[in-house]
């Protein structure tokens, strides 16, 4: 059974990358999000019930955005510098840090906010953007270093989507924390 299961997602990447990937990626937001959800039910004082809608959105924007994105990005990168020495992996970390980056966790959270029907659909982006991006950075530029030296081309989202499962449950923590509004008194 599982021998047949390799076999298939193995066809499947090279037949359909992209929706291969996002199957992926959704497998693993879906699982990162109720972890996150299932450790703050149990650790919360709060106790709050598994939000399947709030994992939903997540799922989608994961999904949605981030496996498709991040498969042509790879394939542009691996096109654009080849090979896996020292000054094209550290030029491929930094493309992916600092330019990509960046652009994915905007969109993250602006378009949780629109999904969540926010009145401010920027609120949390303002909030939360600097503290995400320098976990971020804590955490991937280590595992884009191993992505971009030794992951094959093929693999590359499935590795990213594998090392997500912990970043995902990082960035839903982030996301859950409430926003603190200032009051004029």
């Amino acid at each position: 059974m599982a021998s047949r299961l390799a076999s298939w997602w193995r066809i499947s990447l090279k037949r359909r990358p992209v929706v291969t990937n996002t199957l992926v990626y959704a497998t693993f937001y879906t699982a990162a999000e109720l972890t996150q959800q299932t450790f703050n039910k149990v650790y919360s004082p709060e106790k709050p019930e598994i939000d399947l809608v709030s994992a939903s959105r997540i799922v989608t924007v994961g999904s949605c955005l981030y496996a498709p994105t991040l498969y042509y990005w790879y394939k542009f990168l691996d096109r654009k510098f080849v090979g896996t020495a020292m000054k094209t992996v550290a030029t491929k970390v930094v493309s992916e840090q600092f330019i990509m980056t960046p652009v994915l966790l905007a969109a993250f959270y602006t378009l949780l906010g629109v999904l969540e029907r926010k009145e401010d659909v920027f609120e949390e982006l303002r909030e939360k953007y600097w503290k995400t991006f320098l976990a971020n950075q804590a955490f991937w530029i280590p595992g884009q270093i191993i992505n971009f030296s030794f992951i094959p081309t093929n693999l590359r989202v499935v590795y990213v989507a594998s090392a997500s499962f912990i970043w995902i449950n990082v960035l839903c923590f982030i996301k859950r924390q409430k926003v603190v509004k200032n009051v004029n008194i």
